[in-house]
């Protein structure tokens, strides 16, 4: 069984440092995804992909990589989404956790959201980022790791 691994689609993600942070605690890779050049802190652990600008390009690399276990840090519900279908992780940078049960909602809402910003019925964005998303996505983050690991360790026969 492959490691557990953890993707950010980094160009809006406002937690990449704390995402380095629980990575490092359990020694996993992190792969870092944007269409532009991030600096990244010196690791091992940690690696850099950069990918042609366009919609899509990066999730489109992210999806293409995640594995059943690995982790997805984005925002992007249709990454979310395609991460799930993988058998992966998806994390939001507010430390909202996707999964079967909220991912087809989460898909509706955002629908309904365009369509409301198309016909100009509705100014404005989400609200703003602040200390409790930070602490809940660390949370969340770490809960994710340890759930993979429990269940990696009754995969393999272990207690």
């Amino acid at each position: 069984m492959n490691p557990i691994r953890i993707f950010i689609d980094a160009d809006a993600c406002p937690v990449k440092d704390e995402t380095y942070k629980v990575a490092h605690r359990y020694g996993l890779k992190t792969w870092v995804v944007s269409n532009a050049f991030m600096q990244i802190p010196a690791s091992p652990l940690i690696a850099r992909m950069i990918v042609e600008a366009g919609p899509d390009v990066a999730d489109d690399w992210i999806a293409s990589q995640v594995e059943p276990g690995d982790v997805v840090v984005t925002n992007d519900i249709p990454l979310a989404e395609r991460t799930l279908q993988a058998g992966g992780y998806a994390l939001a940078g507010n430390g909202k956790v996707f999964d079967e049960n909220s991912i087809g909602s989460a898909i509706a809402q955002r629908a309904l959201m365009e369509q409301l910003r198309s016909t100009g019925e509705m100014l404005g964005g989400p609200k703003p980022f602040d200390r409790n998303d930070r602490s809940q996505f660390l949370q969340s983050l770490d809960q994710i790791i340890q759930k993979e690991r429990r269940r990696r360790s009754l995969q393999d026969g272990g207690g």
